[in-house]
C-alpha cells in the first residue's frame, strides 16, 4: 500500500473500443429509481473509453463490447433492447479551485450537485499512495451522485500541485486540512456536515487531518491501523497463510521483518546481523523465494552491499514514518469514524486493525465498523485459479452507497453483504 498505486483507483480495462461512443462525457448519470453510473476518462487506456462505475459496483470501459450502457444525446442507455432505460447526466458543478499549504500551492475541484442547499454534507476526499490526479477522476462523481459536495485535489508533488511528492502522513494531513478549509470557503453558508475519506494510504492520513482541523466525520476505506512496519510484517504472514504454512513460517516472517525493521529505523546503519540470522534461518526454505511483504522481501534477497549503498535511496527516500502509531492518532480524534474493511485483503491485512478499532471502540471512541467479506484491497471482489491467483472482478455491491449514505449521516439496513462489527451503527 506505500508504493503501490491505491487499489480503490479502479483499473481501466485495456479493451479497444468495439464502437464508436461520440457522445460520451465524463460526469455522472441519474436512473429514474435513483441509481446512478459515473463516467471518467481513462488515465490507463484511453482509447478503450470512458471508464464506467455503477452504484452497484459494476465497473468496466464504454469501449467494452459487452458494456451494459450506451452513450446518447440525452444521456446514457442502460440495458439492451426495449428494456432499455435513458439515464440522465446530472448537472453536477464542477468549479476549479488552488490553495496553499506548506509553502506550497495546491490544485482542487469543487464538486456540488444541483441546487442550493446548504444543509448539504461536504466531503474532502484524501488521496491514498497514488501519483495520478483525482480531479475528473470516478469516485468524486459517483460520491457527488449521491448527494454529497465533493472536493478533490492532486496531492503534493502530483498532477498540478507544487511541492515534491511525499508520504509524510503528517505533512500530508496539513495539505488534507488546508484543502477542507479551502472547501468551506467555497461554500458560504454552509451549515452542513464536513469531513474527511480516506482510502487505503489515506486511512493514515484523513484521521490526523481530523485533528488538525474541525471536522464532522472521518470514513476510511480498505485503511490500516497499524505503522507502516507492521502492515509489512502482516503482508509477509498472509502470504504464508495463503500458501498453507504454519507457525514455525510466520515465526521465520517475523524474524526477517524485526531485522527490516531496524534497517529502516537506524537509515540502513543497524540490522545486517539480524537480517543475515533470518537469511540463514530461511536458506532451506523453499517457500522463501515468494515471499515480498511491502518491502522485506526484496531487502531479503538484495545483498548486504547493496542495501549499504542504496537501501536508503530505495526503500526510505519518502519521508516515510515506520514506526507511525495509527491508535495514537485515533485515540486523539473526537468526530464520528466510519472504518469498512476487506475481508481478505492481502495488501493491508485486516487482523491487527480490526482488533484495534475493536479496543478504541470499547474505550468509548465513536467508531462504525463494516467489513465486506469476500472482498480484497479496494473493496474488490476476486474469483480464485487453482494456482491461488486472484482476478479481479467489481467493486463489492452496498460499499459505495455505505459511504454516501454514512457520509450523510443516514446509515441503516444492509448494504450488500456487508457485515456490521459494532452493535448499533452511529
Amino acid at each position: 500500500m506505500i508504493r503501490k498505486l491505491l487499489a480503490f483507483a479502479v483499473a481501466a480495462t485495456l479493451a479497444q473500443p468495439a464502437f464508436a461512443q461520440p457522445f460520451c462525457q465524463a460526469g455522472a448519470y441519474r436512473g429514474a429509481d435513483g441509481d446512478f453510473v459515473a463516467l471518467a476518462k481513462s488515465t490507463v487506456n484511453p482509447a478503450g473509453g470512458l471508464r464506467y462505475l455503477f452504484r452497484d459496483g459494476r465497473r468496466g470501459s464504454t469501449g467494452d463490447a459487452d458494456a451494459p450502457l450506451d452513450c446518447a444525446p440525452d444521456g446514457v442507455r442502460i440495458g439492451k433492447g426495449a428494456e432499455a432505460e435513458t439515464w440522465a447526466r446530472i448537472a453536477l458543478r464542477e468549479t476549479p479551485a488552488t490553495f496553499d499549504s506548506a509553502g506550497s500551492k495546491f490544485s482542487g475541484m469543487l464538486i456540488e450537485p444541483p441546487g442550493s442547499d446548504p444543509q448539504r454534507p461536504l466531503v474532502v476526499m484524501v488521496h491514498g499512495s497514488e501519483r495520478t490526479s483525482p480531479i475528473g477522476g470516478i469516485y468524486g462523481y459517483a460520491m457527488a451522485a449521491q448527494g454529497l459536495s465533493v472536493f478533490v485535489y492532486d496531492k503534493r508533488g502530483t498532477g498540478a500541485s507544487e511541492g515534491e511528492y511525499t508520504q509524510n502522513f503528517e505533512l500530508l494531513a496539513r495539505d488534507a486540512a488546508a484543502a477542507l478549509g479551502q472547501a468551506r470557503a467555497m461554500l458560504p453558508g454552509h451549515a452542513g456536515r464536513a469531513g474527511f475519506f480516506g482510502g487505503s494510504q489515506g486511512g493514515w492520513v484523513a484521521p490526523l487531518a481530523a485533528t488538525l482541523t474541525p471536522a464532522d466525520f472521518v470514513a476510511v476505506g480498505f485503511g490500516l491501523v497499524a505503522s507502516p512496519i507492521e502492515e509489512d510484517r502482516e503482508q509477509m504472514i498472509s502470504e504464508v497463510r495463503a500458501a498453507g504454512l504454519g507457525a514455525d513460517a510466520e515465526a521465520l516472517v517475523n524474524r526477517l521483518s524485526a531485522a527490516t525493521a531496524r534497517l529502516l529505523l537506524s537509515n540502513f546503519k543497524d540490522g545486517y546481523v539480524e537480517l543475515d540470522a533470518a537469511r540463514a534461518a530461511l536458506a532451506d526454505k523453499p517457500w522463501a523465494t515468494q515471499i515480498r511483504g511491502e518491502h522485506s522481501g526484496m531487502m531479503l534477497r538484495m545483498s548486504n552491499a547493496e542495501l549499504r549503498r542504496i537501501g536508503r535511496a530505495r526503500f526510505d527516500n519518502l519521508e516515510l514514518i515506520w514506526d507511525y502509531d495509527a491508535v495514537a492518532a485515533l485515540r486523539r480524534l473526537r468526530t464520528p469514524l466510519l472504518w469498512v474493511l476487506a475481508g481478505e485483503d492481502r495488501e493491508a491485512p485486516i487482523e491487527t486493525t480490526r482488533a484495534a478499532l475493536a479496543e478504541l471502540r470499547a474505550a468509548g471512541q465513536p467508531i462504525d465498523v463494516y467489513l465486506f467479506p469476500g472482498t480484497d484491497h479496494g473493496m474488490i471482489e476476486f474469483t480464485t485459479g487453482p494456482d491461488g491467483k486472484r482476478s479481479y472482478t467489481r467493486i463489492t455491491d452496498g460499499y459505495l452507497k455505505l459511504l454516501g449514505d454514512w457520509m450523510k449521516g443516514e446509515a441503516r439496513g444492509t448494504y450488500g453483504r456487508a457485515e456490521t462489527l459494532t452493535p448499533t451503527p452511529r
